[in-house]
């Protein structure tokens, strides 16, 4: 291989005998130096064993420092929004040295990035409760932004605000501020994106320009905005309580899943597609209290119950079943029926709720026998919720002590439709 003077985050060419490869050069494991990688356009890593390179042509250095920052200059024709930075890959950077990404530090660092949005609105307060992946947050992760969005919420100076996210558990956060936050009085925006700033194909920008327009609308509702397709047009605000990430890497990752969403929003208007609430002059509070001693439980063939000795030997309060199809698990016929071991765990105080694998549609126990005994045993069936909602719903509900102590309470207020999850009319 011929010498060359690109370094690790460079632009290059990699010229191999019949083909040439286009993209960032990354630092080689000390293990693996006989080995150049690149990181491709399409976001992918590449390996070529340096034998078989001829030569590495640098196209674009890469740039050393700190961009120059952005100056943010307040426009009082424009509407004040507030910013919420969690982490996640809307915050997220290309390291040179790995190929992976990594946290932008400070709020100047995104703003470099989205010069776009401050055309639409004023960023007047970031607040960064800490900076994780979402696979790394908990409930308590839940409650902090939530305390932090009610106080910018109850701040008259303030029109909206955007979160960003990872998307990872992004739809678990967007069900637990819909049950935390009460009076609800302006828009609350999660939005993430699927692919890091810094690549060409990125989702980051539509979503947060779309996202502004959210938060300065009249949609007084906790909502997810990201993109509608996989080209870059229009975003869909979706509900907070009824969307989930149905795509691993797709831009429009994230669809409304029994219900529809509240908007079309192209980053110059918003088109409505159905009802939403309004924004008022409430005072919104926290109501974030949860129960953490629960689970989420998926129903496979021939799965053994005994499963549900080990929740109760650690002292669970609640558990969510994925039932199959209109809500069945193994009963009577089976070799492993569970109709015992539910009426066993709810005799000992455990809260039993039932929701569907499938993802559309909704649970109904009463149209075969297997769902009419398992109704029998005193689960809760959760009409067409999502499992992940009814997994935050219910450490919401047994968070509360008082609701807690009286199993009818319960059963009504997972019942109740609090904050958009339960959807009685569904619609293709």
């Amino acid at each position: 291989m011929e010498k060359t003077t690109a370094k690790p985050g460079d632009y290059v060419e990699i010229h191999l005998t019949k083909l040439i490869y286009e993209g960032v050069l990354l630092e080689s494991p000390e293990t693996e130096k006989s080995f150049v990688l690149l990181k491709l356009d399409s976001g992918y890593n590449m390996g070529f064993n340096r034998k078989d390179i001829l030569k590495i042509v640098l196209l674009k250095k890469a740039i050393e420092g700190e961009k120059e920052k952005v100056e943010i200059k307040k426009n009082n024709e424009k509407k004040n929004i507030a910013m919420i930075i969690t982490g996640g890959t809307i915050a997220s950077v290309l390291d040179p040295k790995t190929g992976g990404v990594h946290s932008l530090q400070k709020p100047e660092d995104l703003f470099q990035f989205y010069p776009e949005l401050f055309e639409k609105v004023n960023i007047v307060k970031v607040e960064i409760p800490f900076m994780k992946m979402s696979e790394d947050m908990d409930f308590k992760d839940w409650q902090k932004i939530a305390k932090v969005a009610v106080d910018l919420l109850n701040d008259n100076n303030i029109q909206g605000i955007i979160i960003t996210h990872g998307t990872d558990t992004l739809h678990y956060t967007s069900a637990a501020l819909s049950f935390f936050i009460r009076n609800l009085n302006k828009p609350v925006v999660l939005t993430y994106s699927q692919r890091s700033i810094d690549r060409a194909s990125s989702d980051a920008d539509l979503n947060l320009q779309c996202s502004a327009l959210a938060a300065i609308s009249d949609i007084a509702e906790v909502m997810l905005v990201g993109h509608a397709s996989s080209n870059d047009d229009f975003c869909n605000a979706m509900p907070g309580t009824k969307v989930r990430k149905l795509h691993t890497s797709r831009r429009d990752a994230f669809k409304v899943v029994n219900d529809k969403p509240f908007a079309k929003i192209y980053p110059n208007k918003i088109d409505r597609i159905s009802e939403w609430k309004i924004r008022n002059k409430n005072k919104a509070k926290t109501d974030s209290k949860f129960e953490e001693k629960i689970a989420l439980v998926k129903i496979y063939p021939g799965q053994n119950p005994d499963i549900l000795d080990y929740y109760a030997k650690k002292g669970y309060k609640g558990i969510v079943l994925e039932l199959t199809g209109l809500g069945h698990a193994p009963t009577k016929r089976a070799r492993n029926s569970w109709t015992l071991k539910l009426k066993e765990i709810q005799k000992k105080g455990i809260v039993v709720c039932a929701a569907s694998q499938c993802i559309f549609g909704r649970v109904d126990p009463l149209v075969y026998s297997n769902g009419r005994e398992i109704l029998a045993t005193g689960v809760i069936y959760l009409e067409d919720m999502l499992a992940e909602t009814a997994l935050v719903k219910l450490g919401w509900v047994l968070g509360h002590e008082d609701w807690k102590k009286n199993k009818k309470i319960v059963v009504e207020k997972m019942l109740e439709n609090i904050a958009g999850e339960i959807n009685k009319r569904l619609e293709e």
